[in-house]
């Protein structure tokens, strides 16, 4: 599969061979597994609330059981009055969940194809920018149309300078080959991959 390269002003420079991995047959079943399974091992799990016996006071009865015309209470913290403890709350857990490695390449490779299917894929000689600023990535990305959105920018390597005037950017992440996952692919709507991206991605097939 061959595709049209792109330089930063926007024109075409050339094509450039598309791996076998953007033929991948996709599976929405695996996409979601993966996905569902990258967030939660971004979760802490310290969550926590207090029950009855971890809130502070309530230690003495309040008034006594008869006599008084109340309904009985045994204590000031019971769920049942205001300040009183939480029934059932979150309790500190591990959310970790195992992703095997071939799924995880799999999931990414069905990504990248669902993306280059869309149209949402485009591929560019090369990214770099004369200094660290703002306004000379943002005038890159007006020049490829892909501002104001979502954006994923595909490197083989990241400089410091890139990174730098990317960094006030909106919704703009970069991401090296080697650390590229299913979510990353699937939370862009574009996706800007440079062409040394491409055949690090051939190498690693």
């Amino acid at each position: 599969m061959e595709t049209t390269v792109y330089n930063v002003q926007g024109k075409e420079s050339g094509k450039v061979e598309l791996p076998a991995l953007f033929e991948t047959k996709v599976s929405a079943a695996l996409l979601h597994e993966v996905v569902t399974g990258y967030l939660a091992n971004q979760r802490q799990g310290t969550h926590k609330t207090k029950s009855r016996g971890e809130v502070s006071g309530g230690g003495h009865k309040p008034w006594r059981e008869k006599g008084t015309g109340n309904a009985r209470a045994g204590s000031t913290r019971s769920p049942l009055w205001r300040k009183g403890g939480i029934i059932f709350g979150p309790r500190p857990r591990d959310y970790y969940q195992r992703l095997p490695q071939q799924k995880r390449e799999l999931s990414l490779h069905m990504a990248l194809t669902e993306r280059m299917k869309e149209g949402s894929f485009i591929v560019v000689d090369s990214v770099a920018v004369k200094e660290p600023k703002t306004k000379n990535m943002a005038e890159i990305l007006k020049n490829l149309k892909v501002q104001n959105n979502s954006l994923l920018l595909v490197l083989d390597k990241a400089d410091a300078a890139l990174k730098r005037a990317s960094k006030n950017i909106p919704e703009l992440v970069i991401a090296e080959v080697k650390n590229l996952n299913a979510y990353q692919v699937l939370w862009a709507k574009k996706i800007v991959c440079t062409v040394a991206a491409i055949e690090k991605l051939k190498a690693a097939e």
